[in-house]
């Protein structure tokens, strides 16, 4: 089926007029801050520590902090707020 010159014109007119479907993706850059909260070892998944440790880039914290982790955990008190947090969950989970 041929289409004329006009009526493919149109067509495209038509098309530019519903604008161009691109798709986008939202990169959300962490801020990295210098805080109390570095001064806590931090729960977060196992293996979002593990990926940072082969990526390189910042994992969150139960607490919400934004890191890449680098230091020794033993070495720092474990962050109260994670604590808290892990605790509620795992009551959560056993049902206490």
């Amino acid at each position: 089926m041929r289409v004329s010159v006009a009526e493919d014109r149109w067509h495209a007119a038509r098309l530019s007029d519903a604008g161009t479907a691109t798709p986008t993706e939202t990169v959300v850059e962490p801020t990295l801050d210098d805080g109390d909260h570095d001064r806590f070892a931090h729960f977060a998944r196992k293996s979002d520590i593990v990926e940072s440790a082969v990526t390189g880039r910042p994992i969150v914290a139960l607490c919400g902090k934004v890191w890449v982790p680098g230091r020794n955990p033993d070495r720092f008190p474990v962050c109260p707020t994670c604590k808290e947090i892990y605790e509620r969950k795992k009551a959560g989970e056993t049902g206490a």
